[in-house]
């Protein structure tokens, strides 16, 4: 959530998203012709990229230094690349490898995996276990959980009814978002156990194609977009046995009466009592567009990054206190020369409500984006959690550059 990656028909481009005010390129890259997947580490210059040139082949960059660390062909066309500090995973139609990120070292193939047309793939950022999310049946949304450090499958889980559409992890790995390709209703799963802890309604109207599925950093909330124009952000309140005591208020009454009955009710009806509604949206004024969605922390507020296939990305100030409709703040073009396109009708906002600037201060334990643990400087660790030098064990790819971590060298 710190920086953004796009391929283009010329080659590919990085930017650092430290500023609302300002797009600031890191790198732009000519050489390789029509990018689709170009995957960065994290804030190191490791970078992979897969070009319609050569769809079965996977180059591994140090961009910063111009050099190619390696290069990999498979069998069939690469449909997506998944990367963490200790392990890089490339998924195919019917197979998936596993790399040792370290030495690009391939240790483990696994074959004959039900037929994922699109690379449906989610892969842990927190290498501490390095947990991998992959389809386990072409007709039914059963996820098949596979312990990227063991190269053992941990569990599988039948999340939904229909094929799946959608996997994301949360930054520590500690749980597992899907969606099917109905979108009607999102999970939230533990991990490594495979219980369901949420279960989130999208809509019930019409059937979407769920395009984007993102935690926030610290895993409070959970964004949803798709081909329309709407975007949902759902809270992840916590569970029962760990909320503290709420005041006696009439709601508060009302919501222990409901937890009560949940406990007597058919599973069915109790599930529906605990669907929540989205706790903020957003309005998209384009629709039919692929996009990604990014929860992050840029200038200690949280935001909402929108980027869609014609090549802007939207920001979005979210209030983390009472939701509602995100405001659109800024508009960048990612093809034109890097200048920011302001939105015009927003120039004009008035000061934000001291609600919502207290709530943001309340939270201020977490740090900008520069520092954030999970961005770069630790790779997915915990706070205060000491990473082993033994990890970066010198290799083909030697982890020595300076303010990098860990950054990549011939």
């Amino acid at each position: 959530c710190s920086s953004l990656a796009i391929g283009t028909t010329t080659g590919y481009r990085l930017f650092s998203l430290s500023s609302v005010e300002q797009l600031d390129q890191v790198h732009e890259s000519n050489e390789i012709p029509d990018v689709y997947i170009v995957e960065r580490l994290f804030s190191s210059s490791l970078v992979v990229v897969v070009s319609h040139a050569k769809p079965q082949q996977m180059n591994v960059y140090h961009f910063k230094k111009g050099t190619e660390i390696c290069n990999y062909s498979y069998s069939s066309n690469i449909l997506s690349i998944r990367l963490n500090r200790q392990r890089l995973v490339v998924c195919l139609e019917e197979s998936i490898y596993i790399h040792n990120i370290k030495d690009m070292k391939l240790l483990k193939t696994i074959l004959d995996t039900p037929p994922n047309t699109t690379g449906l793939c989610a892969l842990s950022i927190n290498h501490a276990n390095s947990y991998l999310a992959y389809p386990g049946s072409g007709t039914s949304g059963e996820i098949v959980l596979y312990d990227g450090n063991t190269l053992k499958t941990a569990c599988t889980i039948p999340a939904h009814d229909g094929p799946l559409a959608a996997l994301a992890f949360n930054s520590t790995g500690s749980k597992l978002a899907s969606a099917s390709e109905k979108g009607t209703v999102i999970r939230v799963f533990s991990i490594p156990g495979g219980q369901k802890l949420y279960e989130f309604r999208r809509g019930m109207k019409r059937y979407v194609n769920i395009s984007s599925l993102v935690f926030s950093m610290d895993s409070q909330f959970l964004c949803a977009s798709s081909n329309t124009e709407t975007v949902h952000i759902f809270k992840l309140e916590h569970l029962t046995d760990s909320r503290p005591e709420e005041p006696p208020t009439w709601s508060g009454y009302m919501g222990k009466m409901f937890q009560a009955a949940t406990n007597y009710l058919p599973a069915q009806v109790s599930g529906m009592m605990n669907q929540d509604r989205a706790f903020a949206t957003v309005r998209l004024n384009i629709s039919g567009q692929r996009n990604i969605c990014a929860l992050s922390t840029i200038q200690k507020l949280p935001r909402l990054l929108v980027t869609t296939s014609d090549g802007h990305l939207y920001i979005y100030n979210l209030d983390p206190q009472d939701g509602g409709e995100c405001v659109l703040i800024k508009k960048h073009s990612l093809l034109g020369s890097g200048k920011m396109e302001e939105n015009k009708e927003n120039d004009l906002q008035p000061p934000l409500p001291q609600s919502y600037a207290a709530t943001v201060a309340r939270q201020s334990t977490v740090p900008s984006t520069s520092t954030m643990p999970g961005y770069s400087e630790d790779g997915g660790a915990l706070r205060g959690e000491v990473i082993p030098e033994h990890e970066f064990a010198t290799g083909p790819v030697c982890l020595d550059d300076e303010n990098e971590f860990p950054p990549v060298s011939i």
